[in-house]
């Protein structure tokens, strides 16, 4: 009983522990973020760059100039505080000749047929994303169906038939300041990440404490009721 009760002990210590890890990387995740969204747009990442891209480089503000085929232009199913539908992933050729998947937005199920289209060579300013490659969970994208659950950069860019080269990444266009309230509707991108692991450490840390003085109380007890000499 008492030799459970102290494993259980170092365990819920253990866990505790872990969790502080947790709440300091999550908390550098979201400064990371805030940093990189927040700050003034540079050029995105040319093929010379993609080798060096690390995860400090998600979310950072990006610019890219270019065409965008929309013929080559896929939906991808997503579900936003404006509801269900798809997000609209348009291929952009940029100046230089590579491609840049480009995420214009959000519509809704029904303009799925109908998607607006924009004009054919803009600047988009956006997010740098990384590639989201299979699918969801439990929804596997689906290419030759032309079911996309996830933004799989080079499965949709092999079943578009881009040719030469494409970014490993995609940009998810922002809402610019004064931009009319159009479909597709940019500026969805997820940013506010939950972080509830303080209150997670606490508790596994009051468990803790707990069983350990449920273990004293216990030793102590067997003290007074053993018989003196």
């Amino acid at each position: 009983m008492l030799t459970a009760c102290a494993v259980a002990c170092v365990g819920f210590v253990a866990l505790g522990a872990w969790q502080v890890e947790r709440l300091g990387w999550k908390e550098a995740l979201i400064a990371r973020v805030e940093r990189n969204a927040n700050g003034a747009p540079v050029p995105a990442p040319g093929p010379a760059q993609w080798d060096l891209l690390t995860r400090d480089d998600e979310y950072r503000r990006v610019q890219v100039h270019g065409r965008l085929d929309y013929e080559r232009e896929v939906l991808v199913a997503a579900t936003t505080g404006l509801g269900q539908g798809f997000w609209v992933l348009t291929p952009l050729q940029t100046q230089q000749g590579h491609w840049v998947l480009v995420n214009r937005g959000f519509v809704p199920s029904d303009l799925r047929e109908r998607v607006p289209q924009g004009a054919l060579e803009e600047t988009v300013t956006g997010l740098l994303r990384f590639s989201e490659p299979g699918g969801r969970l439990l929804q596997k994208n689906d290419a030759a169906e032309g079911r996309w659950y996830s933004r799989d950069v080079a499965a949709i860019a092999q079943t578009q038939h881009l040719p030469g080269t494409v970014a490993p990444y995609f940009v998810d266009e922002v809402a610019l300041p004064g931009a009319p309230a159009d479909w597709p509707r940019p500026g969805l991108t997820v940013l506010q990440f939950p972080n509830n692991h303080l209150v997670y450490a606490l508790t596994w840390f009051a468990l803790a404490a707990m069983t350990a003085a449920a273990v004293g109380y216990v030793l102590l007890d067997h003290r007074r009721r053993r018989p003196t000499a």
